[in-house]
């Protein structure tokens, strides 16, 4: 059992977005050509309902006392790190005693401390990161033990300053604890919901003389730089995605990049410009980060902005996401297949 807050290990969590999942173990039986087996991809689908399962309420109890009433042995893996005051998108994963990847039903509770008050449960339900096998890069096709979901939920952070974190996962009726903790930052420079994002110009095919190897790492090269941001920022919805599938910082790039295309070519692309833009300037890490990302002040990699035909962003989302959450982006931004 958790019984003290030396073996909680309400640690700070990692700065780089998603850096514990670039040590994740793989999986049993292989699903083959870079896919999950069909024992993850299972259990990512009966992950993806948490509120049908058993979680403590708190019912006064302090972020410790429900910590104790779990197992050890989990670890936090982080895929978002960038926390505002309000209420906040916290992406993760899970790893267990043999650094594999763990997808169970999941909630996260929170306090100002271990010692406080908990919050809680807030659901946190799974989003397949798997993709049809034609739109599976080469990247993701040689993964060796790719990522088969990603946990995600809201959490509030009415106040600046650092924040304790429980994550409790139910298996088998047990529950198995991980923690660690965030900081709420008090202003957000990178443009959130609702505003008017800055008209950067990303580049294009003309831009590299149809050379697309230098403005994408992906094989075979995504199908998103006919034109710049800032030619259709206003003029119709977009998606622009911040990712480098290639040098990616954690092993999420190439599957959100995958994701993109799938949903682009299902019916989205209709209505929506789908913008892929590197991140490392001449793709090489020691010279630092492309201009758009500095002008849209990201320090992290992936994100995700969809932004309306009004040119205000209706969805921003940080680290990995899956094929659900980037769906309802797109929907925010008036995308719609059906149409």
């Amino acid at each position: 059992m958790i019984s003290s807050l030396a073996k909680v290990r309400f640690l700070a969590a990692a700065g780089l977005a998603a850096v514990a999942l670039a040590a994740c173990g793989g999986d049993d039986e292989e699903g083959g050509n870079g896919a999950p087996s069909q024992t993850a991809v299972q259990q990512v689908e009966e992950a993806a309902h948490p509120e049908n399962f058993d979680f403590p309420k708190p019912n006064g109890k302090t972020l410790q006392q429900i910590a104790d009433m779990a197992r050890t042995g989990f670890t936090y893996a982080p895929a978002t790190s960038h926390y505002v005051v309000g209420n906040n998108r916290m992406a993760f994963g899970l790893l267990d005693e043999n650094n594999k990847l763990i997808y169970a039903p999941t909630a996260v509770y929170i306090a100002r401390s271990p010692q406080d008050k908990a919050q809680g449960p807030f659901y946190a339900p799974t989003d397949s990161l798997v993709t049809k096998p034609a739109y599976r890069s080469k990247t993701a096709a040689l993964e060796g033990d790719p990522v088969a979901g990603i946990y995600s939920t809201e959490i509030p952070l009415p106040e600046p300053g650092r924040y304790a974190v429980l994550v409790l996962t139910n298996i088998g009726g047990q529950w198995r604890g991980a923690a660690t903790q965030v900081t709420a930052q008090a202003d957000d420079p990178i443009p959130a919901v609702g505003e008017r994002p800055p008209a950067v110009k990303t580049e294009t095919l003309e831009d590299v003389g149809a050379k697309v190897e230098l403005i994408d790492t992906r094989e075979p090269p995504s199908d998103m730089h006919n034109v710049s941001f800032d030619e259709v920022l206003g003029k119709k919805p977009v998606a622009l995605l911040f990712a480098t599938p290639a040098l990616c910082q954690s092993r999420v790039c190439g599957p959100v990049v995958d994701i993109a295309e799938q949903l682009r070519n299902e019916g989205y692309g209709d209505d929506i410009e789908f913008i892929h833009q590197e991140v490392w300037v001449d793709n090489d890490l020691n010279k630092g980060l492309r201009k758009p990302l500095l002008e849209f002040n990201l320090q992290t990699e992936p994100w995700l902005f969809t932004v309306d035909a009004d040119g205000k962003v209706a969805a921003r989302l940080e680290g990995s996401f899956g094929l659900r959450e980037f769906e309802e982006a797109l929907k925010a931004a008036g995308g719609d297949p059906d149409n």
